[in-house]
Protein backbone atom coordinates (compact mmCIF):
# COMPACT_ATOMS: atom_id res chain seq x y z
CA UNK A 1 0.00 0.00 0.00
CA UNK A 2 3.09 2.30 0.66
CA UNK A 3 3.88 1.94 -2.57
CA UNK A 4 0.97 3.07 -3.91
CA UNK A 5 1.49 6.38 -1.71
CA UNK A 6 4.84 6.72 -3.53
CA UNK A 7 3.76 6.60 -6.75
CA UNK A 8 1.04 8.83 -6.37
CA UNK A 9 3.32 11.09 -4.46
CA UNK A 10 6.05 11.36 -7.52
CA UNK A 11 2.98 11.18 -9.97
CA UNK A 12 1.71 14.46 -8.31
CA UNK A 13 5.69 15.88 -7.94
CA UNK A 14 5.95 15.54 -11.73
CA UNK A 15 2.45 17.37 -12.69
CA UNK A 16 3.82 20.12 -9.68
CA UNK A 17 7.37 20.41 -12.01
CA UNK A 18 5.50 20.44 -15.20
CA UNK A 19 3.34 23.08 -14.26
CA UNK A 20 6.00 25.41 -13.07
CA UNK A 21 8.15 25.06 -16.32
CA UNK A 22 4.53 26.07 -18.01
CA UNK A 23 2.83 28.16 -16.48
CA UNK A 24 -0.73 29.36 -16.19
CA UNK A 25 -1.78 32.76 -15.61
CA UNK A 26 -5.16 31.56 -13.33
CA UNK A 27 -5.82 35.04 -12.12
CA UNK A 28 -7.13 35.61 -16.18
CA UNK A 29 -8.84 32.26 -16.81
CA UNK A 30 -12.01 33.58 -16.14
CA UNK A 31 -14.70 31.80 -19.09
CA UNK A 32 -12.14 30.65 -21.17
CA UNK A 33 -12.22 29.52 -24.84
CA UNK A 34 -11.53 26.24 -25.39
CA UNK A 35 -9.00 27.20 -27.92
CA UNK A 36 -6.96 29.40 -25.73
CA UNK A 37 -4.24 28.72 -23.33
CA UNK A 38 -3.26 31.80 -21.65
CA UNK A 39 0.43 31.69 -20.18
CA UNK A 40 1.92 33.39 -17.81
CA UNK A 41 5.12 34.93 -19.42
CA UNK A 42 4.02 35.92 -23.11
CA UNK A 43 5.87 35.15 -26.25
CA UNK A 44 9.20 37.41 -26.54
CA UNK A 45 8.43 41.29 -28.38
CA UNK A 46 4.63 41.11 -27.08
CA UNK A 47 2.84 43.45 -24.93
CA UNK A 48 3.21 41.77 -21.77
CA UNK A 49 -0.87 42.90 -20.58
CA UNK A 50 -2.52 41.27 -23.98
CA UNK A 51 -3.56 37.21 -24.17
CA UNK A 52 -2.29 35.71 -27.25
CA UNK A 53 -3.21 32.84 -28.96
CA UNK A 54 -0.66 30.17 -30.67
CA UNK A 55 -1.43 28.43 -33.89
CA UNK A 56 0.90 25.52 -34.61
CA UNK A 57 1.69 23.96 -38.04
CA UNK A 58 2.75 20.52 -38.28
CA UNK A 59 5.58 19.89 -40.37
CA UNK A 60 5.01 18.00 -43.36
CA UNK A 61 7.74 14.78 -43.93
CA UNK A 62 7.31 13.34 -47.35
CA UNK A 63 8.92 9.66 -47.43
CA UNK A 64 10.80 8.85 -50.60
CA UNK A 65 11.80 5.54 -51.74
CA UNK A 66 14.09 5.16 -54.42
CA UNK A 67 15.93 2.27 -56.86
CA UNK A 68 19.63 2.82 -57.03
CA UNK A 69 22.12 1.23 -59.16
CA UNK A 70 24.54 -1.00 -57.82
CA UNK A 71 25.84 -2.69 -60.53
CA UNK A 72 24.68 -2.00 -64.03
CA UNK A 73 23.50 -4.86 -66.59
CA UNK A 74 25.92 -7.04 -68.41
CA UNK A 75 25.25 -7.39 -71.97
CA UNK A 76 27.02 -9.27 -74.35
CA UNK A 77 27.43 -8.65 -78.29
CA UNK A 78 24.59 -10.19 -79.33
CA UNK A 79 21.98 -8.33 -76.60
CA UNK A 80 21.92 -11.57 -74.29
CA UNK A 81 21.98 -10.22 -70.73
CA UNK A 82 25.20 -12.65 -68.69
CA UNK A 83 23.56 -11.23 -65.24
CA UNK A 84 21.07 -8.26 -64.44
CA UNK A 85 21.08 -4.67 -62.61
CA UNK A 86 21.67 -5.04 -59.12
CA UNK A 87 19.99 -2.25 -57.19
CA UNK A 88 19.63 -1.11 -53.88
CA UNK A 89 15.65 0.30 -52.27
CA UNK A 90 16.66 3.74 -50.36
CA UNK A 91 13.57 5.25 -48.00
CA UNK A 92 14.45 8.04 -46.74
CA UNK A 93 12.06 10.79 -45.21
CA UNK A 94 12.43 14.54 -46.48
CA UNK A 95 10.68 17.77 -44.54
CA UNK A 96 8.57 19.55 -47.33
CA UNK A 97 7.72 21.99 -44.85
CA UNK A 98 9.30 22.85 -41.62
CA UNK A 99 6.85 23.57 -38.54
CA UNK A 100 5.66 26.79 -38.02
CA UNK A 101 4.23 28.10 -35.17
CA UNK A 102 2.56 31.47 -35.02
CA UNK A 103 1.28 33.79 -31.91
CA UNK A 104 -0.95 36.87 -32.35
CA UNK A 105 -2.84 39.07 -29.83
CA UNK A 106 -6.82 37.70 -28.84
CA UNK A 107 -9.37 39.47 -26.95
CA UNK A 108 -8.80 38.32 -23.20
CA UNK A 109 -11.39 35.08 -21.68
CA UNK A 110 -13.18 37.58 -20.08
CA UNK A 111 -14.15 39.51 -23.24
CA UNK A 112 -15.61 37.25 -24.83
CA UNK A 113 -18.89 37.40 -23.37
CA UNK A 114 -21.84 35.73 -24.73
CA UNK A 115 -22.45 39.27 -25.87
CA UNK A 116 -19.39 39.86 -27.62
CA UNK A 117 -19.96 36.19 -29.75
CA UNK A 118 -23.16 37.20 -30.63
CA UNK A 119 -21.91 40.40 -32.16
CA UNK A 120 -18.92 38.05 -33.90
CA UNK A 121 -22.03 35.68 -34.94
CA UNK A 122 -23.71 38.93 -36.54
CA UNK A 123 -20.66 40.38 -38.25
CA UNK A 124 -19.36 36.79 -39.79
CA UNK A 125 -22.83 36.27 -40.76
CA UNK A 126 -23.36 39.73 -42.62
CA UNK A 127 -19.91 38.45 -44.61
CA UNK A 128 -21.46 35.24 -45.67
CA UNK A 129 -19.24 33.33 -43.19
CA UNK A 130 -21.50 32.46 -40.56
CA UNK A 131 -24.67 30.65 -41.18
CA UNK A 132 -26.04 29.34 -38.30
CA UNK A 133 -28.21 31.13 -35.10
CA UNK A 134 -27.26 33.64 -33.27
CA UNK A 135 -26.52 32.04 -29.76
CA UNK A 136 -23.79 33.84 -28.33
CA UNK A 137 -21.80 30.90 -27.76
CA UNK A 138 -18.50 30.26 -29.12
CA UNK A 139 -18.99 26.42 -30.54
CA UNK A 140 -18.14 24.61 -33.96
CA UNK A 141 -20.10 26.57 -36.53
CA UNK A 142 -18.40 29.99 -35.02
CA UNK A 143 -15.12 28.62 -34.61
CA UNK A 144 -15.64 27.24 -38.49
CA UNK A 145 -16.64 30.68 -39.52
CA UNK A 146 -13.77 32.62 -38.34
CA UNK A 147 -10.86 30.04 -39.50
CA UNK A 148 -12.86 31.14 -42.80
CA UNK A 149 -12.92 34.69 -42.52
CA UNK A 150 -9.00 34.99 -41.13
CA UNK A 151 -7.98 32.38 -43.67
CA UNK A 152 -9.00 35.13 -46.05
CA UNK A 153 -6.60 37.88 -44.04
CA UNK A 154 -4.23 35.10 -44.16
CA UNK A 155 -4.46 33.57 -40.78
CA UNK A 156 -5.34 30.38 -40.41
CA UNK A 157 -7.02 30.13 -36.95
CA UNK A 158 -10.64 29.35 -35.26
CA UNK A 159 -9.31 31.82 -32.23
CA UNK A 160 -10.11 35.43 -33.22
CA UNK A 161 -7.54 37.68 -33.43
CA UNK A 162 -7.38 41.15 -32.31
CA UNK A 163 -6.78 42.28 -35.79
CA UNK A 164 -9.60 40.71 -37.31
CA UNK A 165 -12.47 41.69 -33.86
CA UNK A 166 -10.98 45.07 -35.17
CA UNK A 167 -11.71 44.58 -38.73
CA UNK A 168 -15.11 43.29 -38.30
CA UNK A 169 -15.75 46.62 -35.89
CA UNK A 170 -16.18 44.13 -32.64
CA UNK A 171 -13.44 46.50 -31.18
CA UNK A 172 -12.48 49.96 -31.15
CA UNK A 173 -8.99 51.21 -33.17
CA UNK A 174 -6.32 52.92 -30.88
CA UNK A 175 -5.24 56.47 -32.27
CA UNK A 176 -2.06 56.36 -33.64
Amino acid sequence: MNSKWITLGGALALMVGCSATNPVDVARLGKTDPGYTPTATPPPGTNADACHAREVTPAVIETVTEQIILQPASVDVSGTILYPAIYKTETRQKIVKEREELWFETPCPEELTPEFIASLQRALSARGHYVGPITGRLGPPTRWAIRKYQKEQGLDSASISIAAARQLGLIAVGKS
